[in-house]
């Protein structure tokens, strides 16, 4: 398969003539190549994107609607048929691929309900026969940056809010996952959405990526990935002002204390920290357990990483599946080590697999450390793996400031019967979701997703959170007195 630009409603291959391939990662196979594109693409998608957004902020917000609810019926009818395809580019198992593409299904009917609210204010004025209101207004040229973990899903997070909104919207895909981006638009089109109004630039960070952060006519730009690379576009967007949203990952801890449900916990542990092999931003990558609880907790877990099936994603029987390529396995393996050297003690996994059925694809068996000091590289760094760390504690309050010690702060989880610790723990914990008697991944695509501290800069994905992104709030007067009123001077005393 060779996957193209798509600017202005038309597919397209890069002025640079240059492809990558598209590896699968489950065998090492190429099973397609991708156009990279260089700056001259990138301008040309924004010129057409700045062009078709002005015709579009015109249409009705619930007729711009109606292109998200036949987008969702779309990713419906082919959610199966998605799922396989994501997959087979990206490596996640095929349950949580049907899962990712379900995530795009509901935000495209979630958003498509926005477009009969769009809510703004209307508020009394201070002065007689006076009207005063607020409305949400589009930004116009929305830039978006997603990465290959969740190659559909954080996508339509981002891309939906910003086109019910009224804004258009160019989109640079990770060059790793091309299918789902190439789909996406294909769906687009199917449903009626005009010419220019969303459009893929597929490149790398360096060239493409740069080139739609620093192109002047972009207002918005939307980045999900590494916290390096968040850091380098907010510099660049404040030196022009342009307005920029940032999830940077986590370093995400569930708290097991010594009155939780043991079998519970272990389940969502499993689940968080090893499903997508370790690669989600909400992985849990620490355990900090209670001490009393610690050794059962630590046998409870050994005996169940044992019924771990790895392998293709598209076997479903397989739990975990392959990591995304040879630098992510050299990455996670590397730290792997810096574990060992730390004192970490390990207890299971701690390598890359490759015999028999492994030689080719990127797989590394799922892996747990104990006796983890919070201190430690393996217990601040996001390793983005299938590795989990345990890390002992002697109350819920000490369990609270481990686990706020990290510079992350995305996901956070409890397991305890004791609602008084729930409470506690639902006040003090810093970060931007906290789950009770649950793992660390699983939001809703109602709810605002995002983080604190370094996780990002105090926007949100999801939500109705996510129109602040993709909006400006414009405030009007109405005044039908027939004479110049003065706000805060013509005022009666």
């Amino acid at each position: 398969m060779k996957v193209l630009n798509f600017i202005n409603g038309e597919w397209k291959e890069s002025s640079s003539k240059q492809f990558a391939p598209v590896i699968n990662p489950a065998t090492g196979d190429a099973i397609g190549e991708v156009t990279v594109s260089i700056e001259a693409d990138v301008g040309a998608a924004v010129k057409a994107a700045k062009a078709a957004q002005k015709k579009w902020a015109l249409v009705p917000a619930p007729k711009r609607a109606e292109v998200l609810y036949k987008v969702g019926y779309l990713l419906k009818e082919r959610k199966e048929q998605l799922a396989r395809m994501l997959t087979m580019e990206m490596g996640k198992v095929i349950e949580e691929a049907r899962g990712e593409v379900q995530e795009g299904i509901d935000m495209a009917f979630y958003m498509a309900g926005e477009g009969r609210r769009l809510f703004g204010d209307t508020t009394p004025s201070e002065l007689k026969d006076k009207f005063a209101m607020s409305v949400r207004a589009p930004v116009g040229v929305v830039g978006i940056i997603t990465p290959w973990n969740f190659p559909i899903a954080i996508a339509t997070w981002k891309s939906f809010p910003a086109i019910v909104a009224g804004n258009a919207v160019v989109w640079k895909p990770a060059l790793e996952t091309p299918f789902m981006a190439q789909e996406l638009a294909k769906i687009f089109e199917e449903a009626g959405l005009p010419k220019g109004v969303f459009n893929v630039v597929n490149g790398d960070g360096p060239t493409t990526g740069n080139a739609l952060v620093e192109h002047p006519d972009v207002r918005v730009i939307s980045f999900t990935g590494s916290n390096e690379v968040g850091r380098k576009i907010a510099e660049k967007c404040g030196r022009s002002l342009k307005k920029v949203s940032l999830e940077m990952g986590g370093k995400n801890a569930v708290i097991v204390m010594d009155d939780a449900d043991l079998s519970l916990a272990v389940e969502g542990i499993l689940w968080s920290a090893f499903g997508t092999s370790g690669q989600r931003c909400t992985a849990c990558s620490r355990i900090i357990a209670h001490e009393n609880i610690k050794k059962e907790l630590e046998n409870r877990l050994l005996e169940a990483m044992r019924t771990l099936t790895i392998g293709n994603g598209l076997d479903e029987n397989v739990k975990v599946g392959p990591v995304i390529n040879e630098k992510a396995l050299q990455k996670i393996d590397r730290y792997v080590q810096i574990g060992k050297e730390e004192g970490a003690k390990l207890l299971t996994g701690g390598y890359i697999l490759q015999e028999g059925e492994y030689n080719k694809g990127y797989y590394y068996a799922p892996t747990l450390f104990t006796d983890v000091m919070p201190n430690m590289r393996i217990a601040r760094e996001e390793i983005f793996g299938p590795v989990a760390s345990i890390i002992p504690v002697k109350s819920l309050e000490e369990a609270i400031e481990v686990n706020n010690s990290v510079d992350y702060g995305l996901s956070s989880s409890i397991f305890t019967r004791d609602v008084n610790k729930v409470f506690t723990a639902m006040r003090d914990l810093d970060t931007g979701i906290v789950y009770v008697n649950a793992g660390t991944t699983g939001a809703e695509i109602h709810l605002p997703f995002g983080g604190t501290k370094g996780t990002g800069n105090g926007h949100r994905d999801s939500g109705v959170a996510a129109l602040d992104v993709f909006t400006e709030w414009k405030s009007i007067y109405i005044d039908f007195s027939g004479k110049l009123q003065r706000a805060q001077i013509d005022i009666d005393e």
